[in-house]
């Protein structure tokens, strides 16, 4: 099968996030102990949009700014450097203790050494995104998106930023636009707002074309009921995200498409890497792979990016998958929080295994 979309549009890809910047020791080192930090610009969302916007679809970011800030300048030039359109609200500082852009302090490890994040995200000016700063009937029907990416993060950052995100869905759905939400359940954000935000995810995910979490997601975003998280072995993990999937189907049939990612870790710098996904009645299992990490943040990212590519270029399911798997196993090569294809053709190489120069 493959997920009829939208024609004659202006962004293939939409996504709603909050921008902010990662900061991190080079060479592996731990953040306590380095003296120089490398900070780069990230966001799950454009993480996931990546993968589209370097190679060549047209892609556009929502999002909020704090006005005059260095550090919304140096976003808003990597997005551009990313070949992504932008439109979002200049909030104003108001004064040293007000709005920012958020901090992700993160640990990439080295062997044995596990990575390690801390996201400080005080006055985070991504928790201010409103329905009423953007105009989504032009975005959706004038102008025109084929699919918005929408993730749990950004649903559950605020209550502001979960109905905007209902709203988007909403929208989408009225223009014909189709949705991918990534569940991306996190527990601190969840706290004492289970009513609301259970809520709120139902919604989204009733009207969602393209589903994506683990067994955990499920559960606690949209309480299915399931196995318990995390099973003893790979095929333990397989026949419970079936399991799972049969009744989210019952829940929700309005989705097509479902996946997750597949990670054991042997060492800081080395995993092995798979994917599981269901497309209409059609399961494609990449079983785990041995991957060379540099930096591990972003894959799960990378994975959907690719995925939804394969989607937006009319592919058959069983190269979303893979073509997804190859661009996850990419980012894990680069600093950065999201992968940077130069063609195509360097992600299948991934793939296929093939390592060799290419001239």
């Amino acid at each position: 099968m493959t997920i009829e979309l939208k024609k004659n549009c202006k962004y293939a890809l939409v996504v709603p996030t909050s921008m902010g910047v990662r900061i991190t020791p080079p060479s592996g080192q731990p953040v306590h102990s380095g003296g120089a930090f490398m900070m780069q610009v990230t966001s799950a969302e454009t993480n996931v949009a990546s993968i589209a916007s370097y190679l060549g679809l047209p892609v556009k970011v929502l999002t909020t700014f704090v006005k005059g800030s260095p550090i919304a300048q140096m976003i808003k030039d990597n997005l551009r450097g990313r070949h992504m359109d932008f439109e979002g609200l200049e909030v104003a500082q108001g004064g040293p203790w007000g709005y920012r852009h958020q901090f992700n302090i993160a640990d990439s490890g080295y062997g044995s050494r596990g990575p390690r994040v801390w996201n400080d995200r005080a006055g985070e000016v991504g928790r201010s995104l409103n329905v009423k700063d953007f105009d989504l009937d032009r975005i959706f029907g004038k102008e025109g998106v084929q699919i918005v990416h929408l993730s749990g993060l950004i649903g559950a950052l605020s209550p502001e930023t979960g109905q905007f995100s209902l709203e988007l869905a909403r929208a989408a759905k009225k223009h014909g636009t189709r949705i991918s939400f990534d569940l991306n359940y996190r527990a601190s954000f969840w706290k004492g707002r289970e009513k609301e935000l259970s809520a709120i995810f139902a919604e989204i995910a009733s009207v969602t074309d393209v589903l994506i979490g683990n067994e955990e997601d499920f559960q606690l975003c949209l309480g299915v009921k399931g196995p318990e998280a995390g099973g003893k072995g790979l095929k333990d993990e397989i026949d419970g995200f079936k399991e799972m999937i049969r009744r989210v189907k019952e829940a929700y049939p309005n989705a097509s498409t479902f996946a997750t990612t597949l990670r054991e870790v042997i060492s800081a710098n080395h995993h092995l890497w798979g994917a599981i996904m269901s497309s209409g009645d059609q399961w494609h299992v990449i079983e785990p792979r041995d991957v060379t990490v540099l930096d591990r943040i972003g894959g799960g990212d990378g994975f959907v990016g690719g995925m939804l590519y394969g989607i937006l270029k009319g592919w058959e399911p069983q190269k979303w998958a893979q073509f997804g798997w190859a661009t996850g196993a990419l980012a894990t090569t680069m600093l950065t929080d999201y992968a940077q294809p130069a063609d195509e053709d360097q992600v299948w190489s991934i793939w296929k295994g093939n390592a060799r120069v290419q001239r």
